[in-house]
């Protein structure tokens, strides 16, 4: 007694996003053109570092607009819940080449530290205002997308450590300019690569959680047990599954136990449960297949998790 029904899902609203992640795309290919004619003008290395990150941050926007526009499609008979998990593709692919870059630039730092160059101090002071204030300027455009999905907010992430960073340059330039401390640049580099490792470990965790359809962080399948358990002619709830398909919505599905007595009452409890998972779990999509006997954990079949057990 399968729960078969249409796999439509709720869609944020995300027009005008498109738009503002073209310019944003746009804008930071222009600072990474700027920042590497004055990286290689002026010597440094912190300012190259920080137009190679400019560069990966016009990459990973440039893969979240093909990640969302891709994401839109409708289902067909070959991805029968949608292309949503393109962008969350997408935001894997734009962390994995953050922490390589991080990882790069460390390399450089060190090799920096251990033979200091001298580096022109008005010139990286100059092409890092431009670059922050532009950084600025495309985290400004993308800061609301980025509440709404995790393939911009990962986008997002490389534009605010960029900005971060533009800041540690143009205090690395005026030390230079001022002092001629030249340890500094490569002192910013490493500080600059360890912030963005820092920053890319949690997202990335979130990213490769959701391919690999764990469970959602926020939701205890104990208590949604317990919560179905409580409802009116329901025996059990077991062979749970709950997983998510992107970063908004999760998918849901289980063997629910009632009595015999109760077969003309299975539509009127199914829509009773679907409406608890749905207002109170914000489980939009649920697969329930009905049966009479409650799970014994001892016949050998799949774990019955009417005490869930996620891992």
């Amino acid at each position: 007694m399968s729960d078969h029904h249409h796999h439509d899902l709720p869609h944020s609203d995300r027009a005008g996003g498109g738009a503002r992640l073209g310019f944003s795309i746009a804008l930071n290919l222009i600072i990474t053109i700027a920042e590497v004619v004055g990286g290689l003008i002026s010597g440094s290395l912190a300012l190259l570092s920080d137009a190679l990150h400019n560069f990966s941050d016009t990459s990973s926007l440039a893969i979240s607009y093909a990640a969302r526009r891709y994401a839109k499609r409708a289902p067909d008979h070959l991805k029968t819940f949608g292309y949503k998990r393109a962008e969350i593709i997408g935001a894997f692919i734009n962390l994995i080449t953050l922490v390589l870059i991080a990882l790069f630039l460390i390399k450089e730092g060190v090799s920096r530290l251990l033979e200091p160059q001298p580096i022109d101090g008005p010139v990286m002071l100059v092409v890092a205002v431009i670059g922050l204030l532009a950084n600025v300027g495309t985290a400004l455009l993308l800061w609301r997308d980025a509440k709404q999905s995790l393939n911009i907010r990962s986008a997002f992430l490389h534009i605010i450590t960029d900005a971060v960073s533009s800041v540690g340059v143009v205090l690395g330039g005026l030390l230079i300019l001022w002092y001629d401390v030249y340890l500094v640049d490569p002192i910013l580099t490493l500080a600059i690569s360890v912030y963005i490792l820092f920053h890319s470990y949690r997202m990335l965790r979130r990213t490769i959680d959701i391919l690999m359809e764990a469970t959602p962080p926020d939701l205890d399948l104990d208590e949604v047990t317990r919560a179905v358990e409580a409802l009116d002619h329901v025996i059990d709830m077991h062979h749970l599954h709950v997983w998510q398909l992107d970063d908004e919505h999760a998918a849901l599905e289980a063997h629910i136990a009632i009595e015999k007595g109760d077969l003309e009452r299975m539509e009127e409890i199914k829509e009773a449960v679907k409406r608890l998972l749905a207002e109170r779990f914000h489980i939009a999509h649920s697969t329930l297949e009905f049966e009479f006997v409650p799970c014994d954990p001892s016949s050998g079949d799949p774990p019955c998790f009417e005490k869930a057990r996620a891992s």
